[in-house]
């Protein structure tokens, strides 16, 4: 399981976070209304999927048993 996690999720994770914060540079660069309407939203995402990338890394890091409780 870990090695799944480790080999598709955690990359496909990774990219979506730097695909968001890219997304979002891009609209506070680019200004006007499309700034205004997406670089909030987009920077939002980009929390959230980091948020979800540092959940996946510390579920790995358990399962290969890396941390001990």
């Amino acid at each position: 399981m870990a090695d799944f996690l480790t080999d598709y999720m955690l990359p496909l994770m990774l990219f979506a976070v730097v695909s968001a914060l890219l997304l979002g540079v891009y609209a506070m660069m680019r200004g006007g209304e499309f700034a205004r309407s997406n670089s909030n939203l987009l920077m939002r995402w980009r929390v959230g999927l980091q948020f979800g990338a540092v959940v996946l890394i510390l579920i790995i890091a358990f399962l290969r048993g890396q941390v001990s409780y």
